[in-house]
C-alpha cells in the first residue's frame, strides 16, 4: 500500500514540475514578447516623433512658402504697376517731344516766313515815296500813289509777294477807309468773269450780308467789272481805269 501511495507522488509531481516549467517557459516567452513589443513600440514612437517634427517643419516651410509667395505676388504687381505707370510716362514725354518737335519746327517755319516777309517788304520800300504803309491784324498793306488799270494793280501786287485788298471783315473797312484819306484805289474785287457774280482774287465768292456798296451799286454801267473803293464805299468801275491801288500781304501766308 506505502509503495503505491509513493508512486503515485512520484507521478503528481512530475505533472506538476511541468506545468510550473510550462508556466514559467510561457512567462518567459510572454516577457520576450513584451519586450520586443516595447522596443518595437519605442521604436516606433521615436519615428512618430520624428515624422511629426519632419511635419511640423514642412508645415513652417509651408507657410514661409506661401509668405514668400505673397510677397513675390505683391512685388511683381507693385513692379507691373511701376512698369505701366513708366510707360505712360515715356508715351506723355515721347508725345510732348513730338509736340516740342512741331512747335519747333513751325517756329522755324515762322521764322524763315517773316525773313521772306522782311526781304519782300525792303524790296517793296525801295519804292520809297511811291507807297503809303500800314498794317491791321496780321496783314501788311501797301497803297500805291501810281495809277494803273485793274488787271496791272492785280500783277503789281502779285510781283510783291502780295494780293489786291480783300476785306474781310468790318474792322478791316474801317482801318482801310481810315488811311485812304477819302482817295479811291482798286481792290481785289470783280466780276468779269460773270456778270453779277462778285468774286475776291483768291476765288472766294463776296458775302452780299457783307458789302459796302454805295447806293445803287455796282450798276454795270459802261462795262464796270471792277470795284472801287472810294471813301468809305464801294463802286464799280471800269477795270481799264488809270487809279491807285492797295495790296495786301498776309504775314503767315
Amino acid at each position: 500500500m506505502k509503495t503505491q501511495h509513493t508512486g503515485r507522488t512520484t507521478a503528481g509531481d512530475r505533472c506538476y514540475n511541468l506545468a510550473v516549467a510550462c508556466v514559467l517557459l510561457l512567462c518567459v516567452l510572454l516577457l520576450t514578447a513584451a519586450t520586443v513589443l516595447w522596443i518595437k513600440f519605442s521604436i516606433l514612437n521615436t519615428e512618430l516623433d520624428k515624422l511629426q517634427t519632419t511635419y511640423s517643419t514642412l508645415i513652417t516651410e509651408r507657410d514661409q512658402l506661401q509668405t514668400s509667395y505673397k510677397y513675390l505676388t505683391t512685388e511683381r504687381n507693385r513692379l507691373w504697376t511701376k512698369t505701366t505707370q513708366m510707360s505712360l510716362e515715356r508715351d506723355h514725354l515721347k508725345a510732348r517731344n513730338n509736340n516740342l518737335t512741331i512747335n519747333r519746327d513751325e517756329q522755324k517755319a515762322t521764322i524763315v516766313k517773316l525773313e521772306n516777309v522782311m526781304k519782300q517788304l525792303l524790296n517793296m520800300l525801295n519804292t520809297t515815296g511811291k507807297w503809303r504803309w500800314f498794317t491791321f491784324s496780321s496783314s501788311i498793306y501797301g497803297m500805291s500813289n501810281e495809277m494803273k488799270s485793274w488787271e496791272e494793280s492785280r500783277e503789281d501786287c502779285s510781283v510783291k509777294g502780295a494780293h489786291l485788298l480783300i476785306i474781310n471783315s468790318k474792322e478791316e473797312q474801317e482801318i482801310v477807309v481810315k488811311e485812304l484819306l477819302s482817295f479811291q484805289a482798286w481792290i481785289g474785287l470783280s466780276d468779269r468773269e460773270k456778270e453779277g457774280e462778285w468774286k475776291w482774287v483768291d476765288g472766294t465768292t463776296l458775302n452780299t450780308n457783307f458789302s459796302y456798296w454805295a447806293e445803287g451799286e455796282p450798276n454795270n454801267v459802261g462795262e464796270e467789272d471792277c470795284a472801287v473803293i472810294s471813301g468809305s464805299i464801294w463802286n464799280d468801275g471800269r477795270c481799264s481805269d488809270k487809279l491807285p491801288w492797295i495790296c495786301e500781304k498776309p504775314v503767315f501766308q
